[in-house]
């Protein structure tokens, strides 16, 4: 009995986890210039558990202030602007937030970071430890039916959401390297652009999702386009023309 429980644990785990790591395997290995330290990317990986468990306090203060408004009558429950307000500036907001905070605490300081690509292997990494433990949590809840879906929407979600602000994170700290007044106007703007748009195409992929209209479903097929065309073309666009920061920390 204990080593059948034991069994079905572990097939629980691994469909949940399974996805991330290949993902992650995958996009470990388009970075040709410059391999990262296995170390940095567990330590990112764990951040990423980290900004889940820190998502999951703050999503729940934040639906229970949507909620309070809710009960006041300012907002009309299960309305789309109630999942509007619930998917962007709850759910994508805090994940987003969490993740790219992680994401600069584990990495940005590492000696490592030293080429732009860099920003998005950080940035994924944390990404999908996030869905890591979001997707044990969620298999564990509702079943392994909901692994393969989630397999291939929600866990490239999170690596989409991470691509686009590791793009813009490795950016960043090009910006940071050139110093002056300008490389600090170009950092910042870089990580909010960066943060902006994972935030944007976040919350349009869950809104999409909870509302299920026929038009939401048009809208969430085509972001599931789009987040594929990201996921992986923008990843070997990034890594084919990848580039060292070295230069400029040089001449500082």
């Amino acid at each position: 009995m204990v080593l059948a429980t034991n069994t079905i644990l572990l097939i629980y785990v691994a469909a949940a986890v399974i996805p991330a790591i290949l993902l992650l395997i995958y996009v470990y290995r388009q970075d040709k210039a410059d391999r990262e330290p296995i170390g940095l990317i567990c330590k990112l990986v764990g951040l990423g558990i980290v900004a889940a468990l820190c998502s999951i306090v703050l999503e729940m203060i934040g639906e229970s202030i949507l909620n309070h408004y809710v009960n006041a009558g300012y907002i009309m429950n299960k309305s789309n602007s109630y999942y509007f307000i619930l998917a962007f500036a709850i759910v994508a907001v805090i994940e987003e937030g969490t993740k790219a905070f992680f994401t600069y605490v584990g990495s940005w300081k590492d000696k490592a970071f030293d080429y732009h690509f860099d920003g998005i292997i950080y940035a994924v990494s944390t990404s999908l430890g996030f869905a890591a433990f979001e997707n044990v949590k969620y298999v564990f809840s509702y079943g392994l039916q909901v692994a393969l879906p989630r397999a291939f929407l929600a866990i490239p979600g999170h690596m989409t959401f991470a691509v686009l602000f590791g793009l813009f994170y490795g950016r960043a700290k090009y910006y940071e390297n050139m110093g002056g007044d300008m490389g600090k106007r170009g950092k910042h703007r870089s990580i909010a652009i960066g943060y902006i748009l994972a935030v944007l195409m976040h919350g349009t992929y869950d809104s999409c999702a909870m509302i299920g209209s026929s038009t939401s479903t048009a809208v969430y097929i085509a972001v599931i386009i789009v987040m594929y065309l990201i996921c992986f073309g923008l990843v070997r666009k990034e890594a084919k023309s990848d580039y060292s920061l070295s230069a400029f920390s040089s001449m500082k």
